[in-house]
């Protein structure tokens, strides 16, 4: 008997609204799968991202499509050939790799060949808002060591100035999310270096990013929208210190994980990010996260609820998983 495919749509309420340079939210709209077979069960989530043409609606319908070839035994391995990299095949991969730890009695990252995981230090995110309630936001967060700053619109400078008074030890990585122009990223770059500011994040738009590689990056920046897989590894190097590392993006853990190695070998930093999502999301993203150089991995901090068994955050970071939620 083969596996018994299972989908619906999980709506987490966000604590507040959420805001980047291409619009706001009030609540993450997850795809959660649910995989059955022999009284074991795998779960995996994801986030359907409009940026890459995807829906929820859309990731549903791929998933469901599916259903007779997993019951007809379409595998792990198979499915990294039988989809793209996305949302939908993350999802998937991400339940089989539950489904396999608990058929098998071990955990995830044993299966993976990977040593133990241990707890992470993660940035956690202020959302684009004005220069004001950004130094508010980064007030009351300002014991966190590390924050992450959406931006990429007029007056940067300004909420960069704002966070730092905000919280005046904390280290900052921005994430501009292709809302900059080279004239922009150059205007930027030193003020902050002044700021402190340790690494930028996408700063132009990935069909308009060659101009980094002719320009001065007087701090690290990480290829986030234009990384996807190991496929775009070769169009990156030369005009990127680091790459982000999202499941959403890569189509699962599994490619996730060849992708670190490929980037790494080729020299590149690691960044490891996500959506805004549950526990059910971070889990296997944790594994790939272990001695990254920067980890992103706050999304249900940020949401009004979390699924049951979530993971635990506290001054040491963002804790692996235990058995109950995934791996």
């Amino acid at each position: 008997m083969g596996v018994d495919l299972s989908v619906a749509e999980t709506v987490f309420p966000l604590a507040e609204v959420f805001t980047i340079s291409r619009g706001s939210k009030n609540e993450a709209r997850t795809v959660t799968v649910t995989l059955r077979h022999d009284g074991h069960v795998g779960r995996g989530e994801c986030v359907p991202y409009a940026r890459y043409g995807e829906t929820v609606e859309s990731v549903m319908e791929v998933i469901s499509s599916l259903a007779g070839e997993f019951a007809s035994g379409l595998d792990r391995q198979a499915l990294q050939n039988r989809l793209p990299g996305g949302a939908a095949r993350n999802a998937l991969d991400c339940a089989l790799w539950d489904l396999e730890a608990n058929q098998a009695g071990r955990r995830a990252f044993e299966l993976a060949g990977l040593a133990e995981p241990v707890a992470v230090r993660t940035a956690f995110t202020l959302s684009l808002d004005s220069p004001e309630t950004m130094r508010e936001k980064a007030s009351r967060n300002a014991h966190r060591p590390l924050l992450k700053i959406k931006l990429g619109g007029e007056g940067d400078i300004a909420r960069l100035e704002a966070v730092r008074a905000g919280a005046p030890d904390a280290a900052i990585i921005v994430d501009a999310n292709e809302g900059w122009s080279p004239e922009t990223y150059a205007a930027l770059a030193p003020e902050m270096l002044r700021l402190g500011v340790r690494m930028v994040e996408q700063p132009l738009p990935a069909d308009a990013d060659g101009a980094l590689a002719q320009m001065d990056r007087p701090l690290p920046v990480c290829a986030d929208e234009s990384c996807h897989d190991r496929a775009s590894l070769p169009a990156l190097v030369g005009k990127y210190d680091m790459v982000n590392i999202k499941l959403d993006k890569t189509g699962g853990l599994t490619e996730a994980l060849a992708l670190k190695r490929d980037a790494q070998a080729a020299g590149l930093g690691i960044m490891v990010g996500c959506m805004v999502a549950s526990s059910l999301a971070m889990a296997p993203a944790l594994l790939v996260a272990q001695d990254a150089d920067v980890v992103d991995l706050d999304g249900p901090l940020l949401l009004a609820e979390d699924r049951e068994n979530p993971l635990l955050y506290d001054d040491m970071g963002v804790h692996p998983s235990t058995r109950e939620l995934w791996g």
